[in-house]
């Protein structure tokens, strides 16, 4: 049997990674796996900070990474609504796909920093729940660890535009 397609993502936070992800997973045979989902589910009001995501975050890599394996193996594809922001982070999508014997896309999320902004601004408005973690100094200190993927790093990327459109 065929394995399915990993398809994972690189983009500053707020450039549309997670409404990329909602769309594609809507394809025959595919499933999204939300890391926001699985951490608000796991760990309802315990992420006020970016300490307290990434110490969460953690937890969830060795048993997702089986979970994901299995699901690939059984043919299905798999869209992770995960950061692929660094290099470490996407060692780890390499290290997925690799052992199950997978394809790969990665979706390279590539939008100003402006978007970004206006983006997060508006997701605080919509999920008053995010307001303490979507802001402008989380921005900044996210997008400082933020590295584009490299042609060097071997991945199968797919950059996507995610401009708003002018009127």
């Amino acid at each position: 049997m065929n394995t399915g397609t990993l398809i994972f993502f690189c983009g500053k936070m707020g450039a549309g990674k997670s409404t990329r992800a909602a769309e594609l997973a809507c394809a025959p045979r595919t499933v999204l796996i939300s890391e926001d989902a699985w951490l608000s589910a796991l760990y309802p009001d315990q992420i006020h900070s970016l300490d307290a995501y990434i110490s969460r975050a953690q937890r969830l890599r060795a048993p997702m990474k089986l979970l994901v394996q299995s699901v690939l193996s059984a043919g299905t594809n798999v869209v992770m609504d995960f950061p692929a922001n660094t290099v470490r982070q996407r060692a780890w999508f390499r290290d997925i796909f690799e052992n199950a014997g997978a394809p790969h896309r990665l979706e390279f999320v590539d939008v100003t920093d402006e978007v970004c902004l206006a983006r997060i601004a508006l997701r605080r408005t919509q999920q008053p729940e995010r307001a303490a973690t979507d802001t402008v100094e989380m921005f900044e200190r996210v997008t400082a660890y933020f590295e584009p993927p490299l042609a060097e790093e071997g991945f199968n990327v797919v950059r996507v535009l995610n401009e708003p459109e002018k009127d």
